[in-house]
């Protein structure tokens, strides 16, 4: 358990710096609460960019992208608007959802970003 939490852990720092190399600022991370979390929130511009990261050294089970399930999805919805009601201040601002998917291993690794992945409900 502790080797998976690392590599996420790893995972989520090379998905930061890849977005902020694309212009992205930080503003949080691992924002948790019992509802779900949020990996990442970045700036892009006024957006506030709610970012699920997501890393698969094998494409045996399919790939790092198809993990994010709708149910995930819900989940992150949900930690966003409890983000939000304690972040009033922030309300007003544009949100966006998207996933950053990592496939491969350290050699070939592919990062894939994909901008506003899915909507709140």
């Amino acid at each position: 358990m502790i080797g998976r939490l690392r590599r996420g852990a790893a995972a989520e720092t090379r998905a930061e710096r890849w977005l902020a190399g694309q212009g992205l600022r930080r503003h949080d991370r691992n924002v948790r609460c019992r509802l779900g979390e949020i990996d990442l929130i970045m700036r892009d511009g006024d957006t506030f960019v709610m970012i699920e990261v997501r890393q698969r050294s094998s494409a045996s089970f399919g790939d790092a992208a198809a993990t994010v399930t709708r149910h995930k999805q819900r989940r992150l919805i949900a930690a966003t608007r409890w983000w939000l009601s304690h972040n009033p201040e922030h309300a007003a601002a544009p949100i966006r959802f998207d996933v950053v998917a990592i496939d491969g291993g350290p050699a070939e690794e592919r990062i894939q970003w994909i901008k506003a992945a899915f909507d709140a409900e």
